[in-house]
């Protein structure tokens, strides 16, 4: 397994592509739009010889989804995001693309998950975690040892709750959810440094409450 990350640079995004070292297959998580972050993401793939065959969104935000219309017309990949996420994929106004950069943005997925759902991308094997809070359908996504966090949880902080289908009181349930696994889970967030929930346990305010 290899994670690469891309950093969208007007919001400071990160863009991971998971690829499994055997059957060459990948996905790409939060694919943001900005200096032509997009077409480097693509040329890492072709460059190394990947497939890409899902574009998985942690939420729906606009500096999330920016360049899946854009990947997704250049290699069909298909889109997965969680089953209550639909609402704001599908509204420019909600999802607060009308407002950014990447211009409006309304998109469906191909395939909507839930909690626990599961996915094979080659040898590896991906389970959706519904992490509510940031928005009413953020996910995380566990993969071995590793832990896509999106905008839930982020090294020494959490993502905003005061947007569109934003709950306190949500994320600090999805916060206690996250927090039962094990202390050496290594995270990757949708913002920031990479951290692991040993150290976010300790150091970490919201987590310690």
């Amino acid at each position: 397994m290899k994670i690469e990350k891309f950093v969208e640079p007007n919001f400071g995004e990160n863009i991971y592509i998971l690829s499994d070292d055997e059957s060459k297959k990948c996905a790409v998580i939060d694919p943001g739009l900005g200096a032509n972050v997009e077409s480097k993401v693509l040329s890492y793939i072709k460059n190394n010889g990947l497939i890409l065959e899902y574009i998985i969104l942690t939420h729906g935000h606009g500096d999330h989804i920016g360049a899946v219309k854009y990947i997704k017309e250049r290699t069909n990949a298909k889109v997965i995001a969680h089953h209550d996420e639909k609402e704001l994929l599908l509204d420019k106004k909600k999802n607060l693309s009308n407002m950014m950069h990447c211009g409006p943005q309304e998109l469906d997925a191909d395939i909507y998950v839930k909690d626990k759902d599961k996915l094979e991308l080659g040898n590896l094997k991906l389970t959706f975690l519904h992490t509510p809070g940031h928005t009413k359908g953020c996910m995380c996504i566990r993969v071995g040892n590793e832990m896509f966090t999106g905008d839930t949880l982020f090294a020494g902080s959490i993502g905003r709750t005061d947007l569109y289908g934003g709950d306190y009181k949500q994320i600090e349930k999805s916060l206690k959810k996250i927090s039962k696994y094990e202390d050496n889970v290594v995270i990757y967030p949708g913002h920031g440094p990479h951290s692991t929930l040993g150290v976010e346990k300790m150091t970490n305010p919201y987590m310690s409450r």
